[in-house]
């Protein structure tokens, strides 16, 4: 039977582990960009058609990331110089440019840290994982991929517009929940405060435990 090292896994609501590395933008730390969200996201290499596929479609709406205060990171165990080979050519063949950074991870240390190496998926290789990083350092998602299947980069958007909701309103966001929809209000835990929330007016319930309301 093959030994594998025992990696930590990242946890929710915990602070996100702070690494230093080099990138196609230059040399970053992980707390550089405090008080912006962050989304960091592994592909398994440079130059695979999925994570080019990927890559454009961060790239494409790097302007609503920016006007929700979102920095995208890439990161893959493959060299700075391998990484611009790469941006140029989906520059060059595809004509989208790639405008944020991606970090090398050569000695594999961001990606053990993040939990990113599953040697049943690839021995040499960082899984497809994506991971959301509140403003204040703290790991709010993470979600992990096959290496067959590209992200959704309309559900990120989402779950970023979620999480910014429920951190302003202290409220909940229900399945498919998009921007405009009723938010879900916390289930009461006292009779006080179930007794309180049916005189609510703006609160519709259609069970003690199940209210809703429009912001």
């Amino acid at each position: 039977m093959q030994n594998y090292d025992i990696q930590p896994m990242p946890r929710l609501n915990e602070p996100a582990p702070e690494f230093e590395a080099d990138t196609t933008f230059g040399h970053i730390r992980l707390s550089d960009f405090r008080g912006k969200w962050v989304v960091m996201y592994s592909h398994p290499a440079d130059f695979t058609p999925v994570c080019t596929t990927e890559f454009m479609g961060f790239s494409a709406r790097k302007k609503e990331f920016d006007e929700m205060n979102v920095q995208l990171l890439g990161l893959s165990i493959d060299s700075v110089f391998s990484h611009l080979a790469w941006v140029n050519s989906i520059q060059k063949d595809f004509g989208q440019h790639t405008p944020f950074p991606i970090i090398a991870d050569l000695d594999m240390h961001v990606s053990k840290l993040y939990g990113m190496i599953h040697p049943k998926a690839a021995t040499t290789q960082a899984v497809r994982a994506l991971f959301i990083i509140d403003p204040e350092g703290i790991l709010r998602l993470m979600i992990y991929y096959p290496m067959t299947t590209g992200r959704n980069i309309d559900e990120v958007i989402r779950v970023l517009k979620s999480l910014q909701t429920v951190d302003q309103y202290k409220v909940n966001t229900g399945a498919n929940w998009q921007p405009g929809d009723p938010v879900i209000v916390s289930p009461p835990n006292t009779v006080k405060s179930l007794d309180e929330r049916s005189a609510q007016k703006d609160v519709d319930c259609k069970a003690w435990y199940f209210c809703t309301k429009k912001l």
